[in-house]
């Protein structure tokens, strides 16, 4: 976002001129192209500037996954007006990306698909949005397609404003219907549709201009940017006051001496660039530069002796996983930043602009606790890690579990939502009953059918794969979490045991032809195993002890066409997340900027079984 900058001279306007709206839709409903299309509109790009596709997911991960991960913002000037768009992520493990820009904006932009409607994360997301009175508009986004349902849609957003608790105002608030895809928008499905000029009309009459407090400058921190010329940037909504560059101010955290900072660099958005701007005025979103230590939730003020301003409190994290340095015999050989120091110094960077992981130190110096609101959001922040040099190992995700007061075991349970064909239907409710999940809800529709059940948050790891195989790519799902409820007693998710590498050295060909009769491999000929590495998947329960380097013996009675007829099936490759959900409790995933690897907690086959009598062996 920070990486270029441009100087023009600034846009002459008070904040009544100015509208704060943020974009939230569940995952896949069009949000980042309605966001292309109204930069394209409002005069962003010049007519003849080549732009990519989904421009705002800067990030490399965002542009393979087509997610968005990390918030961020724009602004277009229409007809006199500056309009700041923050675009959210729309997965529920970047919740904390949207709760924290509650604090930046006056009103929301709801995108509903006309298909699917409002989904999980649709939910939690405006549930926040209306309980902090920000005013709503709705999009029904996708009506062109040919099973779009945008009526049924439009009902199913009045029923959750309803469930919610929406006041009149929100309750009454204006629908709109497009193609982001096409670069339109309509009051009503019979209006021309030519453009995102009634889109712009209705957030300029609906949503309220940014309430200026009275008194000196005063902003809250709610996201943190990082350029490589000016360092840290704080991002926020100027709530009082104005401020300029080169002005000093002081940053105020709970707890802590008010610290004298001075603005080195003052920004502001226009389009997918910021500009050096001299000043900001109350009701802006900008970012000021020129700190040493910032975070999220910190107060800037001219007065040091003023109160901080309250933050938006963020749902805790559910998902706990470990981190520790590669202890395998590979370890350094494919990755630059190996030592325990710079995954520390790693992870609690990530801690500082992302306020929804947090990270402990484990039992031992080598490793880390790292807890978030999802497996998700861990295997991106891993993903990160090994483009940037990093080799570590990762242990299978495990609840953050809490005891109540009659020291009773808690864990916590999620809602789920899943959408798939009837076909399909006991082949899930089977799932979710081996998950220890109950069905509370179900809806038949054209489409096929809704259920929702409430299920313990071990139950959901792994079940996006098992839904996505059952349905052949066709079912939908989504989760938010529900509450800590009494531990429900062992999931037992993976029904299968490994074949473990005894010997270390290159995969052959002839040891493979045999084996991949025992169960899948997940090695090919040629590549390099260790002692202890998981090399392939048996059907039984327990874990066998195999030899995928032995070489045929050469002897002079063979003849020349022996060993040219092995026929080998694919070898099974895992994603990051795949490999995550996979893993058991006695395994970690090693990963580094060349390979994911599946590997035992203990590689010596004597330890291990060592541990395994005495019960340590995942510990």
């Amino acid at each position: 976002m920070f990486d270029a900058f441009s100087t023009t001279e600034a846009f002459p306007m008070d904040s009544t001129q100015i509208r704060n709206v943020a974009i939230i839709a569940h995952v896949d409903h069009g949000k980042t192209t309605l966001v292309d299309q109204l930069l394209r509109q409002g005069g962003a790009f010049r007519e003849n500037q080549v732009v990519s596709e989904r421009v705002m997911d800067s990030m490399d991960l965002e542009r393979e996954k087509g997610i968005t991960i990390k918030a961020k913002n724009t602004a277009i000037i229409h007809e006199d007006h500056l309009v700041n768009i923050v675009d959210t992520p729309g997965h529920a493990d970047f919740g904390a990306e949207v709760e924290r820009v509650m604090k930046m904006v006056d009103g929301v932009l709801l995108l509903v698909d006309a298909y699917e409607g409002p989904q999980a994360q649709t939910r939690f997301v405006l549930k926040k949005a209306l309980a902090a009175g920000l005013a709503p508009v709705i999009v029904i986004n996708k009506v062109d397609r040919e099973n779009a349902r945008p009526e049924y849609v439009h009902d199913k957003v009045l029923e959750l404003f309803l469930e919610l608790e929406a006041t009149e105002e929100q309750f009454n608030a204006p629908f709109l219907y497009a193609s982001a895809r096409d670069g339109w928008a309509a009051l009503t499905l019979e209006d021309p549709r030519d453009s995102m000029a009634p889109l712009f009309k209705v957030v300029r009459e609906s949503i309220p201009a940014p309430k200026v407090e009275e008194g000196d400058f005063r902003m809250l921190v709610s996201n943190i940017d990082w350029n490589d010329f000016v360092g840290r940037i704080a991002v926020g909504r100027i709530l009082s006051g104005s401020v300029k560059q080169g002005q000093s101010i002081f940053a105020l955290s709970d707890g802590e001496k008010p610290r004298k900072e001075k603005i080195t660099k003052l920004f502001t958005f226009t389009g997918i660039t910021t500009e050096d701007a001299p000043e900001g005025i109350a009701g802006d979103i900008v970012g000021l530069a020129g700190f040493q230590e910032i975070g999220i939730g910190d107060t800037l003020s001219m007065d040091p002796e003023a109160e901080t301003l309250p933050f938006v409190a963020i749902d805790p994290p559910t998902i706990q996983m470990e981190f520790a340095v590669n202890d395998g015999p590979f370890a350094g050989r494919e990755g630059k930043k190996v030592t325990s120091r710079q995954i520390r110094e790693r992870l609690i960077r990530e801690t500082q602009s992302n306020i929804s992981i947090k990270v402990e130190d484990g039992t031992d110096g080598g490793s880390f606790r790292v807890t978030a609101r999802g497996a998700m959001q861990i295997s991106v922040l891993l993903e990160t890690m090994r483009r940037e040099g990093y080799e570590v190992l990762v242990s299978r995700p495990t609840v953050v579990f809490k005891e109540d007061e009659d020291g009773k075991k808690l864990e916590p349970f999620e809602t789920l939502w899943i959408e798939l064909p009837d076909g399909d239907l006991g082949g899930i409710l089977e799932m979710i009953n081996r998950r220890k999940g109950m069905v509370v809800g179900m809806d038949h529709h054209n489409s096929g059918v809704t259920v929702q059940a409430e299920i313990p948050t071990r139950g959901i790891i792994g079940l996006e794969t098992d839904l996505v195989n059952l349905t052949s790519g066709t079912g939908v799902m989504s989760h938010l979490f529900l509450e800590y409820r009494p531990f429900v007693g062992v999931i037992d998710l993976r029904l299968t045991g490994t074949l473990v590498s005894m010997d270390q050295g290159d995969v052959m060909a002839y040891a493979l032809d045999t084996l991949q009769q025992r169960g899948r491999l997940f090695v090919a000929p040629g590549e390099e195993v260790y002692g202890g590495q998981v090399v392939g998947e048996n059907p039984r329960k327990n874990d066998l002890p195999v030899n995928p380097t032995k070489a045929k013996q050469l002897d002079n009675m063979r003849s020349s066409g022996d060993g040219k007829g092995i026929q080998l099936s694919p070898p099974v490759r895992f994603s990051l997340e795949r490999a995550l959900e996979y893993i058991a409790p006695d395994e970690l995933v090693e990963v580094t900027p060349a390979a994911i690897r599946l590997r035992k907690r203990i590689l010596d086959a004597n330890e291990r079984r060592k541990a395994e009598k005495k019960g340590t062996a995942g510990l």
